[in-house]
């Protein structure tokens, strides 16, 4: 509509690229969702936060979450600790470190305690509500 073509004539393409499987919210958003988890090693929350800024639907958004694993999501948080572990330090405040660095991520409170237990450090870190969301 920008370079002069009518509201009709854009909606009348739109709605032909969809039928033809060229626009599909649900499939790029799980697309996203492989991406930022395979190459990133983000949690869901952080993945969530950011589809919603990239101006994804409620409901891509959903579908494309439902198809992980909270298996999969605490083996991605125990690879994202063992990366983070290499050039971290040791002791409580680089525990704690580790925790924020989790939550950035976007990894589960659930997560963030099973990788901590793991490592011993649970009881000596104080974890946020768990319903809080990653800054975007």
């Amino acid at each position: 509509m920008a370079r002069g073509y009518e509201a009709a004539e854009v909606d009348d393409a739109l709605a032909r690229c969809a039928a033809q499987g060229y626009l599909d919210d649900e499939a790029t958003a799980r697309a996203f969702v492989a991406e930022r988890q395979e190459r990133r090693g983000l949690g869901r929350a952080r993945i969530a936060a950011e589809l919603r800024r990239h101006g994804a639907t409620a409901e891509a958004i959903a579908a494309a979450l439902g198809e992980v694993s909270d298996d999969g999501d605490l083996e991605r948080a125990r690879a994202a600790a063992s990366r983070w572990r290499r050039h971290g330090g040791e002791g409580p405040a680089a525990k704690a470190a580790l925790a924020r660095h989790l939550d950035r991520k976007g990894f589960s409170r659930r997560a963030i305690v099973a990788v901590l237990d793991q490592a011993g450090a649970a009881d000596d870190i104080e974890l946020a509500d768990a319903d809080a969301e990653p800054a975007d």
